[in-house]
């Protein structure tokens, strides 16, 4: 089974991606994890991708400010690249979105929500591209999709006990 690669462009970002790491782990996806700037290790992020179709079969970038670490990636890989906006400047995470976002015609990075949401849907996105390839994890989906149904129908029922 293809592993998914994680990038964050900076350490700040662990916090974060400690979301999206835990939904890896949740539907048995294994994971590379790389601390690597579009901007300062430009060469380093090439290294790091340049067998990247052998290796993965989801790439998924984290960056914040206006750094286009998503779109570095994309630019070099023929496989899909998950962007991950990061809300760690004084724009709150809308500059990162929106370079994650606005890509040129033929380099498309899909791009989650800003922030913590982004972290675990990024993660979820990848399970389900991978899904494609693997039903054991197409599966785990499904039976994610459910858990998230129980907790909402659960939730639901106890309200109406209360009024």
């Amino acid at each position: 089974m293809k592993k998914v690669a994680v990038f964050m462009g900076s350490k700040s970002d662990m916090d974060l991606m400690e979301n999206c790491f835990d939904m890896l782990e949740k539907f048995g996806i294994e994971y590379d994890a790389f601390i690597l700037s579009a901007h300062r290790t430009p060469d380093e992020v090439a290294e790091a991708v340049k067998d990247a179709e052998q290796k993965y079969g989801v790439i998924i970038a984290a960056a914040g400010y206006a750094a286009h670490l998503a779109g570095t990636i994309a630019g070099k890989v023929a496989i899909p690249v998950i962007g991950i906006p990061v809300d760690n400047s004084s724009f709150k995470g809308f500059d990162s979105l929106l370079s994650t976002v606005m890509m040129p015609p033929g380099v498309p990075v899909a791009t989650v929500t800003v922030g913590k949401a982004g972290a675990i849907n990024a993660a979820v996105l990848a399970a389900q591209i991978l899904g494609v390839a693997y039903p054991e994890i197409q599966q785990k989906i499904k039976d994610y999709k459910q858990e998230m149904k129980g907790k909402v129908l659960k939730a639901n029922e106890e309200i109406q006990n209360l009024i």
